[in-house]
């Protein structure tokens, strides 16, 4: 049987990018040596190299994070060569990324989300009077990125100052939300036309951490990931109806993981990731070891779902 020739990508320049490489070695582990022909590629580095390569390349595996891999600007240099891949196309990947108008696009759904606001940089003014409009404590967040990176819970107006200054380092605008306290989940989505829910995970970062913030993501044994979530039958149902609610908002393909907070029965969107973390034990990959798919058989569908498509 011909090998598949599969364009490992992980690494670029977002700030994320510790965290893509770390991703990106435990998929190269992982994937059947025996089907695949891995080459692999740091868009840091590498982008002359992926140009030239493009034409013996059956399939790119972009497992890269944040801006400038996550957000549309590989995809579309993938369209460009004609090569395949997982996962969203440019669309639907910069506007995922983009907190504000998914947001938009959720509500266009009469998906719940929390109340929000959102300010320029430096409008220091603006944002004092959000905050007293919205209520503390708010969540404070950039609009384009992830990991929780530059995110923030303000508890007090002189807070305020300082955590705009941290996540105004890495966009020129920022969310703040009204922060939900309740029961934290996330669905993975997996399909292009044909849509398959995840099991649901509850998320509960340790006492050290006041929300799910990038330690508690990636530090082992910082937060408890509970699957399936201990929500009730007719509840996860919803959750996961929301999910595939979402993933078709922002016109995702392949794979997606939506993140959620249930307060009292009602469900809050909070964001979608169409590159979800992709080691063994990230929640998409766990979601779907709980559902009979192994790290292994995961990538296999997603490279089947890029071809595919």
């Amino acid at each position: 049987m011909q090998k598949i020739t599969v364009a490992l990508l992980s690494g670029g320049i977002s700030s994320e990018r510790d965290v893509s490489i770390k991703s990106g070695n435990e998929v190269y582990k992982a994937l059947n040596k025996e089907k695949y022909e891995i080459i692999r590629y740091d868009p840091q580095t590498d982008l002359a190299k992926i140009v030239a390569d493009h034409s013996k390349i059956d399939i790119a595996l972009i497992i890269m994070h944040g801006k400038y891999g996550e957000d549309g600007t590989m995809q579309g240099l993938l369209d460009l060569l004609g090569v395949p891949y997982q996962g969203s196309g440019v669309l639907a990947s910069a506007v995922a990324m983009d907190k504000l108008i998914s947001k938009k696009l959720y509500e266009s759904e009469r998906l719940d989300v929390p109340p929000y606001m959102v300010v320029n940089q430096h409008d220091y003014h603006f944002a004092r009077q959000s905050i007293r409009q919205l209520g503390l404590p708010v969540v404070l967040k950039p609009v384009k990125g992830g990991s929780s990176i530059g995110m923030d819970i303000v508890f007090s107006e002189s807070d305020l100052s300082v955590a705009l200054e941290n996540a105004f380092q890495y966009d020129s605008q920022v969310i703040l939300e009204s922060y939900i306290q309740g029961v934290e989940v996330t669905c993975g989505v997996l399909g292009n036309e044909e849509l398959t829910p995840l099991p649901i995970i509850e998320i509960v970062p340790g006492k050290d951490h006041r929300f799910f913030d990038y330690e508690a993501k990636y530090k082992p044994g910082a937060t408890e990931e509970i699957c399936p979530a201990r929500i009730n039958t007719e509840l996860a149902k919803k959750v996961q109806e929301y999910a595939i609610k979402a993933h078709k908002a922002l016109d995702c393909h392949g794979c997606s993981r939506t993140d959620m907070i249930i307060d009292n029965g009602t469900i809050y969107v909070l964001e979608t990731n169409t590159i979800p973390g992709m080691t063994p034990t990230s929640l998409l990959p766990q979601a779907a070891q709980a559902a009979g798919f192994s790290f292994s058989q995961l990538l296999d569908r997603l490279i089947e779902l890029g071809m595919q498509k």
